[in-house]
């Protein structure tokens, strides 16, 4: 009998401590995903003032990047290669550029962060034509020094394989 007492004791002690290790994961997780939502609504703010530095600013430094976007190269390997693509992307507009996501999914692990939506960005271009397009985009992130960083972006849209163009007119 007293066995059996001491046994239940540790089974009701394991199942607490198993609870209150899941409550702290879970808030943790609520908290990072909280943190990698910021670094975005600061992107997409600097993204729409055309600002170079604190769009970089969300990036980690030097090699640790690395992005696929919808224009050639292939890749872009570095902070510095990446923040020349984005310099010829906002050469391209004259004003600001509104950013909106849709079907956002943010998730995270421990320093590892994983976001991917679909990205409308509307705006007037240098040459006067109106700019609306929606884009695949996905990223993964690095807690480094405490802070959230992207390591790897990947920015894609579906393409028509009979003709081997880009299909840039569809809407979610």
């Amino acid at each position: 009998m007293k066995s059996r007492r001491i046994f239940l004791l540790l089974a009701a002690l394991s199942l607490l401590a198993a609870a209150a290790w899941s409550q702290t994961a879970t808030t943790a997780t609520i908290k990072n995903e909280a943190e990698i939502k910021a670094v975005y609504d600061r992107w997409a703010k600097a993204f729409e003032a055309h600002d170079i530095e604190g769009i970089m600013s969300i990036y980690a430094p030097g090699d640790a990047v690395i992005a696929y976007d919808v224009v050639p190269p292939l890749q872009y390997k570095g902070k510095d290669a990446y923040r020349k693509d984005y310099l010829e992307f906002l050469g391209q507009y004259d004003g600001p550029i509104h950013v909106e996501y849709r079907d956002m999914r943010i998730l995270s692990s421990g320093d590892l962060g994983f976001i991917h939506a679909l990205e409308h960005f509307t705006g007037k271009l240098k040459n006067g034509q109106q700019s609306d397009l929606w884009l695949r985009a996905t990223s993964g992130l690095r807690k480094i020094d405490e802070k959230w960083l992207i390591v790897h972006d990947h920015v894609s849209v579906p393409i028509d394989f009979e003709s081997g163009k880009a299909v840039l007119d569809l809407k979610p």
